[in-house]
C-alpha cells in the first residue's frame, strides 16, 4: 500500500529543478517576511506617535494622568524607531529572541502602564491586539499563545485590583477581562493558522509558477528547433507567432520579427490562407499540399496540416496552428534511401564489371603480342588505355558511393594553365569540336593539388555537359583559369546554353538526378565529390560573357607550392537534396572573372 501511495507522485520533468527552485523559493519567502515585518514595525511607530500626541494633549488640557506618561510614550517611540531603523528581522520560526522583547515585550509593558495609570477614561485595551497579531503572524504558535496569555493575565489582574473582590463591579470587570482574553486567544490562533496557510499557498504558487515557466521554455525550445514550420494564425488570417523554420519558409531572412503578417496580403501565400480559412469554416483540422512563393523566381511545395485550438467555453476556436513540412526534405529522404540501396548494389555491379574488364585486358595483352602492324598496335593501345580508364571510373564511383578515410600519400602539384590546355586539347580531338571551344588560361605559375586523372575527369564532365547544352557556334564554350584572391584559382567552364529550369537547379548536384533519359545522373555529383576531396568548391551561376548570356560552372581550388605535394582530403558526403548546392556552396565568393558578369 505504501508503494502504491508513493507511485502516484512520480518525478516530473522539473524534479531536477526542485532543489534550485527551493532555494529561490526560500529567498522569496524571506523577502516577503522582511516586508511584513517592516510593515508591523512602521505600524508600531505610527501608534507610538499617536499615543505620544494623545498624552501631550492630555497633559496640556490637564484632563488627568501623571505627567511622566509623556516620557514613557517618548521612550516607546524611540524604541520603536530603533527597532525599525537599526535591527534586522529574525529568521522565521525562531520562538524567542531579544528582538521579540524589544518589540512585543516593550509594547505590552507600555500599553499596560498606560491602561493602569490613565485617569481620563481612555481604554487602551484594543492596542493589545497589535503585539498579539505581531506574534501570531511573524512568530510561532507558542509565541502567539504566550503573548495572548500575558495580555489576558494582565487584564484579569487589573480587573481584580480595580475593585473589591466578589463585588458587582469586580465580577463584571473580571467577566469582561476574561472575554477579552478569550478573544485575544482566538485572534492569536486564527491569525497564526492563516499566516501558515498563506505561506504554504505562496510556496505552492511559486513552485507552480516555476514549473510553468520551465515548461514554457521547454516548449519554446522544442518548437524553435523543429525543422517543421509552425504558425499560429487567428480567424482574420493574422500570423500571431511563427517558429524560425516557418519564418524561413515564408520569407527567408527578410521576415519582420516585430510586425504581424496577414496571410491574405501576399499572393504567394494564398494556398495556406485558403486552407486556414477553410479550417475555421468547417471547424476541424485539414491536410493539403500547398505552394509558397517567397519571390517571383522561387516556388516551394509544402505539406500543410491545420489544428484548431479548443475553446473551454464551447465557442468557436479563435486560433489555428498550422504545420508546414517541406516536401523537398521528404523527397530528399527518399533519395537518400535510394542512394543507400544503389550503394549496396554498386559493389555487385563493380564486381560484374571488373570480371569482363580483366578478361578484356588479358585478351588485349595476348592480342598485342600477336600483332605487329602499327595500326593494330595502335588499336590494342587504345583498348588498353580505355580499359584502364574504365577501371578507374569504377573505382571513383565506388569511392564516391562509400566515403573512404583520407589517404596518406600526397598528390602532385599540377600547373593550372598547362594542365588546362592539355585536357582541352585532348577533349577537342576526342569530340571533334574545333572552333566551338575557346581556352583562356590566365593563371601563370599557379599550381593546385589535384590528381591528374581526377582533374581530367572533372573538366571532361563539365565540358561534356556544356557541349550538350551549347549552341555549337564558334566560341560557344569557354574554359577560363584565373587567380581568385591570394590563395585560390578559379577554373570555369562557360557555355551559351539556355537557362536551367528551376526544377533542375534544385537538384543540380544530387546523385542519380538527370534531365536526360540516357544519363546516369552521377556526372555533377562526382564532380562535387572530387572537388571536396581536394579542398576545392564547385558552384553554378548564370553569367554574361562578350554580351552573351550563358551557364557557368566554376571551381575554386586552393593554390599550393609547385614543388610540394598535398595530402588527399577525405571525401565529404553532403545529404542529397541540399538546395544550397544548386546555386553555390557556402563560403564561395562570387567575384566575376575578366569579361564575365554574373546575372
Amino acid at each position: 500500500m505504501a508503494h502504491e501511495g508513493t507511485s502516484q507522485f512520480a518525478p516530473s520533468w522539473f524534479s531536477t529543478l526542485e532543489a534550485g527552485s527551493g532555494s529561490r523559493g526560500q529567498v522569496h519567502r524571506v523577502r516577503a517576511y522582511v516586508r511584513l515585518w517592516r510593515a508591523f514595525m512602521r505600524a508600531r511607530v505610527i501608534i507610538a506617535l499617536v499615543l505620544l500626541a494623545l498624552q501631550v494633549f492630555v497633559l496640556l488640557t490637564q484632563s488627568g494622568g501623571p505627567q511622566w506618561l509623556v516620557l514613557v510614550n517618548a521612550l516607546h517611540l524611540s524604541a520603536a524607531l530603533a527597532v525599525l531603523l537599526w535591527t534586522r528581522p529574525i529568521e522565521p520560526g525562531k520562538p524567542f529572541g531579544i528582538q521579540w522583547l524589544m518589540s512585543i515585550g516593550v509594547d505590552l509593558a507600555v500599553f499596560a502602564v498606560l491602561q493602569y495609570f490613565q485617569q481620563s477614561g481612555i481604554n487602551y485595551t484594543p492596542l493589545f491586539a497589535l503585539p498579539v497579531l505581531l506574534a501570531s503572524i511573524l512568530g510561532s504558535m507558542t509565541l502567539a499563545l504566550a503573548t495572548a496569555a500575558g495580555v489576558t493575565l494582565y487584564l484579569l489582574g487589573d480587573a481584580a485590583l480595580s475593585a473589591p473582590l466578589l463585588s458587582a463591579v469586580s465580577t463584571a470587570r473580571l467577566l469582561q477581562a476574561g472575554l477579552t482574553g478569550t478573544g485575544f486567544f482566538l485572534i492569536a490562533f486564527l491569525a497564526n493558522q492563516l499566516a501558515q496557510r498563506l505561506a504554504r499557498e505562496e510556496v505552492l504558487a511559486q513552485t507552480s509558477q516555476a514549473a510553468a515557466r520551465t515548461q514554457a521554455q521547454v516548449n519554446e525550445l522544442i518548437i524553435e528547433s523543429l525543422s517543421e514550420g509552425v504558425l499560429v494564425v487567428d480567424r482574420h488570417g493574422v500570423v500571431r507567432n511563427a517558429n524560425p523554420a516557418a519564418q524561413n519558409m515564408l520569407m527567408g531572412d527578410s521576415y519582420p520579427h516585430a510586425a504581424k503578417l496577414l496571410l491574405s496580403a501576399r499572393p504567394g501565400w494564398n494556398g495556406i490562407s485558403h486552407l486556414v480559412d477553410k479550417s475555421f469554416m468547417v471547424g476541424e483540422g485539414l491536410e493539403s499540399e500547398v505552394r509558397i512563393d517567397p519571390d517571383e523566381f522561387t516556388t516551394h511545395r509544402f505539406f500543410a496540416r491545420t489544428r484548431l485550438t479548443s475553446s473551454p467555453s464551447g465557442r468557436q476556436s479563435e486560433l489555428c496552428v498550422l504545420f508546414l513540412e517541406d516536401l523537398r526534405e521528404v523527397e530528399a529522404k527518399v533519395r537518400t534511401e535510394k542512394l543507400a540501396s544503389m550503394g549496396r548494389m554498386s559493389a555487385a555491379v563493380a564486381h560484374e564489371i571488373r570480371n569482363p574488364l580483366s578478361a578484356i585486358t588479358q585478351a588485349n595483352a595476348l592480342l598485342d603480342e600477336e600483332v605487329s602492324e602499327p595500326g593494330q598496335k595502335r588499336l590494342t593501345r587504345m583498348i588498353e588505355q580505355n580499359a584502364q580508364r574504365l577501371s578507374r571510373i569504377v573505382d571513383d564511383i565506388l569511392n564516391v558511393a562509400r566515403v573512404q578515410p583520407s589517404q596518406d600519400e600526397g598528390v602532385p602539384a599540377l600547373p593550372v594553365d598547362q594542365t588546362l590546355r592539355q585536357i582541352a586539347h585532348e577533349w577537342l580531338k576526342q569530340n571533334k569540336a574545333q572552333g566551338v571551344l575557346g581556352v583562356h588560361p590566365h593563371a601563370p605559375g599557379a599550381h593546385i593539388g589535384f590528381d591528374p586523372e581526377h582533374l581530367r575527369r572533372l573538366l571532361i564532365n563539365l565540358l561534356d555537359n556544356a557541349l550538350r547544352h551549347a549552341s555549337g557556334q564558334p566560341s560557344s564554350i569557354r574554359v577560363i583559369s584565373q587567380p581568385h584572391g591570394n590563395d585560390r584559382v578559379r577554373l570555369s567552364v562557360w557555355s551559351d546554353g539556355a537557362p536551367l529550369e528551376a526544377s533542375v537547379l534544385r537538384h543540380l548536384f544530387e546523385p542519380f538526378f538527370s534531365s536526360e533519359s540516357r544519363s546516369s545522373g552521377l556526372g555533377l555529383y562526382i564532380c562535387r565529390e572530387l572537388c571536396e576531396r581536394y579542398g576545392a568548391q564547385i558552384a553554378y551561376q548564370r553569367s554574361r560573357l562578350d554580351q552573351r548570356e550563358g551557364n557557368e560552372f566554376y571551381v575554386l581550388a586552393p593554390i599550393i607550392d609547385g614543388s610540394s605535394k598535398t595530402p588527399v582530403q577525405q571525401s565529404l558526403s553532403y545529404p542529397p537534396g541540399d538546395s544550397v548546392a544548386a546555386y553555390t556552396r557556402p563560403g564561395l565568393s562570387q567575384a566575376d572573372p575578366p569579361s564575365l558578369s554574373t546575372l
